[in-house]
């Protein structure tokens, strides 16, 4: 190594040394006249840093509107489905159809749905 020169004349760091060549690059290219080419550098940057973040801000809202939690209107079991889709409960197996943030039933046209009532045995003798 040349001791002549003193410490500070020396660029070790590779991070210094390379942001000082990029920054030179962009001087030469803008004296040139190519600007254009830096504006789609730093546009391109802007793009891959902004990118995921609304991207990410995307996927949350759209997980908030149509991701429905809720329960079994036959067997009460907890889980969740997407809104105006229909499902089959995991617990019970009951064809789902979800709407409005609720499951309902899907019943076939023909079906009467009656809802059971137990009724103790002293009351039918009375």
């Amino acid at each position: 190594m040349n001791n002549k020169f003193p410490k500070f004349v020396w660029f070790n760091n590779f991070g210094l040394s390379c942001s000082l060549t990029f920054l030179l690059l962009g001087l030469f290219l803008g004296s040139v006249g190519l600007s254009w080419v830096i504006n789609s550098f730093l546009i391109l940057i802007a793009l891959i840093t902004i990118a995921p973040a609304i991207i990410l801000w995307r996927i949350r809202w759209w997980l908030r509107r149509d991701l429905v939690g809720d329960k079994c209107p036959v067997c009460s079991y907890g889980f969740t489905g997407f809104n105006k889709t229909e499902c089959q409960c995991p617990n019970c197996g009951e064809l789902l159809k979800i709407e409005g943030g609720r499951f309902h039933r899907i019943i076939p046209s023909n079906t009467i749905d009656i809802d059971a009532v137990e009724v103790s045995s002293n009351q039918l003798e009375d």
